[in-house]
């Protein structure tokens, strides 16, 4: 038979473009996969990945980490940790995706070995957008009751209050020069939360999970339909709500931190966030939640950061996109604790009670804290609904991702079958999330959500993390992985990254790892203790995740041939079609390994496509003379 000849050589091709592909103005298109789709604008790629990171973490875990940890003196550890774990895995896992154009499943073509990992993080990520959509339905939830002139959780009196309700306006009324004894009363914010919103009341404990709430549902079904319409052409149609979704947020937080600090009494809040206690840096637990607070809000191992990237063009500057990302997360988290903390100083002014008894962190924070504090500010409903609207802005484009995970990662494994019906895809998984989370609508669904909040993203995640950068730098091979960035992006990455990869952030995950399951505390919402058979549930959650790697391994031997050493050895090879999905990118080793591939050197595809040497064919020629030194050498 003869061979097939490829449709490009036997016509005639006119140069498309007559412009390097790193040129700014060319046709995006033009370098990315067609049937897959990409981002359709320049900003697109790097808002989503704003959006991705900068989450409801920033607002509520960030600023009580560090009042907790040291004050002023928490930002030292939190920035080494950025610099030795947050920045080289980012750029880790941006890289990969970048370079293979595939999503976090299909990515282990380049060792099919552990695809296991690959299926560890999809676990993971469908647990998480399971109950963080559940956390938008309460935002949405609070957005439409702060519509209102007088907002509900202002005052007692209502059915769902109890006799132990104090309202502070009552307090301020009285003779406010004798002292108020707070420590048994329960502000009326509190009992809206824990009464009128979750009526947990209903429920005994997480065995016992009562009526289902219709209100929180047809919540929790408006925000799985908002991110169904917003993911509904992938990232051609969340590509462009970033735009808003991305810097929305910044708007409003600049807005509250204005009227924060001209709040009486905000000072007294600032200080307490910033005052440097030094001597905390000597506590081992405080670098750790420095490394926590990063780990998590950065979002490296959910495969977010990975399947953005494949949406790139090969050549994206995703090193200075690193950069940008990273540390404008951190200067969000810090930006946010001034935020939060002036409006606390002025609560605790308010109340007569010091700034420790007002701060707490979590959905404590956002559903009783700052909603009660809101009711002492003039306008409350007003400045009521934009602390939530940004809370919706912040948690939506987290949760984008999340599904564009999920849903790129299966479409990349069958894109014969489901890339065409993308959209119907996406509608089963978002039905199917909706349903698997009805349970944290009932009146006992606060529990579910500790417990999933928990585990389901907490040891496994690490070991998902070690076990990608220690494939990528020891069974891959550094020098090969960063003969890649090479070839995308025309440098390779310099001693600061391949200390990192090589040592500093495996060994920094470690530590953690060991820290989490040393210090492991049983799950607790207030003062419920959760049952054995529940932190059983929650532990095996978090093993699951892990298993999938021995699960993986054992699929990938089977499909082998020989003695078992000889398995293993080909299992962790990179696959025949590993590397840059399209030809005229695939230089040195890639060139002949894609299917139908006749060119002898990618340098022709080049040549035809755009009428000259680009710097990248540079680059491309450079490569190769590295790895025919090499070659030679190893013959020698």
């Amino acid at each position: 038979l003869p061979s097939p000849t490829p449709w490009s050589l036997t016509q005639p091709v006119t140069p498309d473009l007559l412009v390097s592909p790193s040129s700014q103005d060319g046709d995006l298109g033009s370098e990315c996969p067609e049937d897959r789709g990409n981002w359709t604008g320049r900003l697109d790629f790097l808002l989503s990945c704003i959006g991705y990171c900068v989450g409801l973490g920033n607002v509520w875990r960030f600023p009580y980490r560090a009042y907790t940890n040291g004050g002023g003196a928490f930002l030292v550890p939190y920035f080494i940790m950025l610099a030795i774990c947050g920045i080289p895995i980012f750029f880790m896992e941006l890289s990969l995706g970048q370079f293979s154009s595939l999503g976090p499943l299909a990515v282990w073509k380049i060792s099919p070995l552990f695809k296991g990992v690959g299926m560890g993080t999809i676990l993971i990520v469908s647990l998480v957008a399971i109950y963080y959509n559940m956390i938008i339905a309460y935002v949405l939830f609070y957005l439409f009751a702060s519509l209102t002139s007088d907002l509900p959780w202002q005052h007692c009196g209502n059915w769902w209050n109890t006799d132990l309700c104090l309202d502070h306006h009552v307090i301020k009324a009285g003779n406010s020069s004798l002292p108020v004894n707070i420590s048994n009363t329960v502000s009326p914010s509190e009992e809206y939360w824990s009464r009128y919103v979750l009526h947990i009341q209903g429920s005994s404990g997480i065995g016992d999970p009562g009526r289902i709430r219709w209100n929180l549902c047809l919540c929790l079904l408006l925000s799985w339909t908002i991110v169904y319409l917003c993911i509904l052409k992938g990232v051609k149609s969340s590509g462009k709500v970033v735009y808003f979704t991305a810097t929305f947020p910044y708007l409003i937080l600049v807005m509250l931190l204005i009227r924060g600090v001209t709040l009486e009494g905000a000072w007294k809040g600032i200080q307490f966030y910033l005052t440097p206690q030094f001597d905390h840096l000597l506590s081992s637990k405080v670098w750790i939640e420095a490394a926590l607070q990063i780990f998590y809000s950065l979002g490296v191992g959910f495969g977010g950061l990975l399947t953005f990237a494949s949406y790139n063009t090969f050549h994206q500057n995703i090193y200075r996109d690193t950069f940008i990302v990273t540390l404008g997360n951190a200067i969000t988290s810090i930006l946010a604790g001034f935020a939060i903390f002036s409006v606390l100083g002025y609560m605790s002014q308010e109340l007569g009670v010091p700034v420790n008894q007002v701060a707490k962190a979590g959905p404590g924070l956002a559903f009783v804290v700052y909603p009660q504090a809101m009711t002492m500010l003039p306008l409350s409903p007003f400045w009521s609904f934009l602390f939530f609207f940004m809370l919706l802005t912040l948690g939506l484009d987290s949760q984008f991702a999340f599904m564009e995970t999920i849903v790129t990662a299966v479409t990349d494994e069958f894109p014969y079958y489901l890339r065409p019906k993308k959209a119907s895809f996406s509608a089963v998984i978002c039905i199917a999330l909706f349903l698997m989370g009805l349970i944290l609508t009932t009146e006992g669904g606060m529990y579910w959500l500790v417990l999933l909040d928990d585990y389901s993203a907490g040891f496994g995640l690490m070991v998902v993390v070690i076990t990608t950068c220690l494939v990528v730098t020891r069974v891959y091979g550094m020098k090969r992985f960063c003969r890649d960035i090479h070839m995308m992006l025309g440098f390779k990455p310099g001693p600061y990254f391949r200390t990192c990869w090589m040592v500093l952030s495996p060994a920094t995950m470690m530590a953690l790892l060991v820290y989490n399951i040393v210090k492991y505390q049983p799950s607790e919402y207030g003062n419920y203790r959760f049952p054995t058979w529940a932190e059983a549930l929650g532990i095996l959650m978090g093993v699951l995740s892990c298993l999938m790697i021995p699960m993986g391994m054992v699929v990938a031997v089977l499909q082998e041939e020989g003695t078992l050493w000889e398995r293993v050895q080909q299992a962790s090879q990179p696959a025949m079609d590993w590397g840059p999905s399209l030809e005229e990118n695939r230089t040195g080793a890639y060139v002949t390994s894609l299917a139908g591939s006749q060119s002898p050197k990618p340098l022709m595809v080049h040549m035809r496509k755009y009428g000259g040497i680009t710097s990248y064919e540079n680059t491309a020629i450079e490569v190769d003379r590295e790895m025919e030194e090499e070659d030679e050498e190893e013959s020698m």
